[in-house]
């Protein structure tokens, strides 16, 4: 097949490098314009603008698509160098803008997404991360044939995979990039023979959104529920990570893991008021919560490192 693939971190990356190893003809790609990153904030490459310039491949990095937009001159741009790279199919994973209809059109098998959920569940910017703190049993990728709506195309293949009680943000995330590089070059390889999959609309019921994630959601409210406050820590680790205040140190530290106590081990008699420190020990740091305790096993200083809680108890003592 001859595409062109748009994408931007991780997560793309690791679908490009499956799609060329598959000996597809990957004729150039689109990405976000280089950002500022690291101490120095100098300017960095997307992982996929890398993995394109590593294989010899055009790359394109518009602010926007849109020709009647903010920045009409990089859309027509693109829009030329597009037409001349004739592609049959683009594929699209976590590109970042959207793609308008003369896009959609331009291919001759259309536009294809990788998204990381089991639509109609989770349409939208942080489906991983959302699937977490709802405490979804199961995520998954979903190949879809896009259309001008957010994630509203007909589906073409489908891949579950379980969400264990230890998944992260992270670990998911590295599941799922591997599950949509497989998943994709399966449905390319069947649009090259000739048998593409049926197209599934998607259904009406079970719709949500998985709205992008905020630095603001990273402060505990310890007037949630124990289990969904630990739901929330795991989802948001490595970002916007979760934090909380701890007497005796000035800025908030960073959560990194902790745990819902079971029933027997809740508190017996008048519960304390939500956020307050019930016991400190080798095991964790027991707060209560609108529902029982969390114990948070895992934190970080500012300006430190992760440590877990035996580790950080042995400084934080001393304060």
């Amino acid at each position: 097949m001859r595409l062109v693939f748009a994408g931007t971190p991780e997560f793309a990356r690791q679908a490009l490098l499956a799609i060329l190893e598959a000996g597809h003809e990957v004729v150039g790609t689109l990405t976000q314009p280089d950002r500022p990153s690291g101490r120095g904030m100098k300017l960095q490459p997307s992982p996929v603008k890398q993995a394109a310039l590593d294989a010899g491949i055009p790359v394109l990095q518009p602010r926007s698509l849109r020709l009647d937009g903010k920045f009409p001159d990089e859309a027509r741009a693109a829009q030329a160098a597009l037409q001349a790279w004739a592609p049959d199919v683009m594929v699209v994973a976590a590109y970042g803008l959207i793609l308008p209809q003369w896009v959609l059109d331009l291919p001759r098998h259309g536009c294809l997404n990788i998204h990381a959920s089991l639509l109609p569940r989770w349409r939208g910017a942080a489906p991983i991360q959302r699937a977490i703190q709802a405490g979804d049993a199961a995520s998954g990728i979903t190949i879809m044939q896009m259309d001008a709506g957010l994630d509203t195309g007909a589906m073409l293949l489908r891949v579950e995979r379980p969400i264990q009680s230890g998944d992260t943000g992270a670990s998911l995330h590295d599941a799922l990039a591997a599950d949509g590089a497989r998943a994709i070059v399966s449905v390319l390889g069947d649009l090259d023979a000739g048998t593409p999959p049926a197209p599934v609309p998607q259904s009406l019921d079970g719709v949500t959104y998985a709205d992008k994630l905020q630095k603001s959601e990273s402060a505990l409210d310890f007037a949630l529920p124990a289990v969904a406050l630990a739901q929330r820590i795991r989802a948001f680790d490595p970002f916007p990570g979760t934090t909380m205040v701890l007497p005796g140190i000035d800025q908030p530290v960073k959560v990194w893991a902790a745990q819902a106590l079971p029933a027997d081990h809740r508190l017996a008699g008048a519960a304390p008021v939500p956020g307050t420190l019930v016991q400190t020990s080798r095991e964790g740091i027991d707060v209560a919560t609108a529902d029982g305790v969390l114990r948070i096993t895992a934190l970080q200083k500012p300006g430190g490192r992760r440590q877990p809680v035996d580790v950080f108890l042995q400084s934080y003592r001393a304060e």
